[in-house]
């Protein structure tokens, strides 16, 4: 039977902390690792497969095999030379590697993590990478511990639902963006008809679905936060009840 799902802020960052400091330590040879922190199921719609090649062609090994995401925020975010950009919870650090790579010398890229084994891989696999213009911060994504208007671009790659304190994630995501900066997401974005049982289910919390917010929800947080030209484009699905989805928005 799976675990339930708990309403305890603490609990749900726990568990969350603990299946991705798990996978890290997968991916990064520990415990009998250097294997994916997916299995073959899940890597159909999560993963570096949803990467074009040559961008996974630039990236070391272990960062493609820690990578958890829903889709690819940096080929939706725009990303120009010089612009400064944070990824909220950056695990291995595919996107950041990514990112500092499209704003070139000229920008920077921070990630956000607050697993110490992910933020450790995520540093092995940038000295591995050859990449200097990036800066991985421990904290929370509800407390980006980074200045009000700070950055041009905020993106996430299927973490935002992981969350207990979603509004809050992105009243931070817009507090720290400059304005005129951009908020480029891929994330779960649950139906409607989503059930009760799958709600409350903590696997499924921790596997990114059971958190996720409709679209409604979504476009009700983005607007309360004072972002504008909001877009919620789906890509593909991930559950019966779920689609990852590309989120676009503006802080005017």
């Amino acid at each position: 039977m799976a675990d339930q799902l708990t309403t305890d802020p603490e609990a749900i960052r726990e568990a969350v902390r603990e299946r991705y400091a798990a996978a890290a330590a997968g991916v990064s040879g520990c415990c009998g690792g250097d294997v994916s922190a997916l299995d073959d199921e899940e890597r159909e719609v999560f993963g570096a497969e949803l990467y074009e090649a040559a961008d996974r062609d630039e990236l070391p090994d272990a960062a493609k095999l820690a990578s958890l995401g829903c889709g690819n925020p940096t080929a939706v975010a725009e990303l120009h030379e010089g612009e400064t950009v944070l990824d909220m919870g950056s695990g291995g650090g595919i996107d950041v590697l990514l990112s500092a790579r499209r704003v070139g010398a000229s920008g920077k890229a921070y990630g956000l993590d607050m697993t110490d084994e992910m933020l450790d891989l995520a540093r092995k696999n940038q000295r591995e990478a050859g990449v200097e213009n990036v800066e991985f911060l421990k904290g929370h994504i509800e407390q980006i511990p980074l200045p009000d208007a700070t950055v041009d671009v905020v993106i996430s790659n299927c973490v935002i639902n992981l969350s207990a304190d979603k509004p809050q994630v992105i009243r931070e995501a817009a507090r720290v963006l400059k304005p005129g900066g951009r908020f480029a997401v891929s994330d779960v974005v649950a139906d409607e008809s989503m059930d009760e049982a799958t709600r409350a289910d903590m696997q499924q919390f921790t596997g990114c679905i059971a958190g996720a917010l409709t679209r409604a929800e979504f476009e009700r947080a983005l607007t309360d936060a004072g972002l504008t030209d909001v877009e919620i484009v789906e890509t593909h699905r991930v559950h019966e009840h779920a689609g990852s989805a590309i989120v676009r928005a503006r802080k005017p």
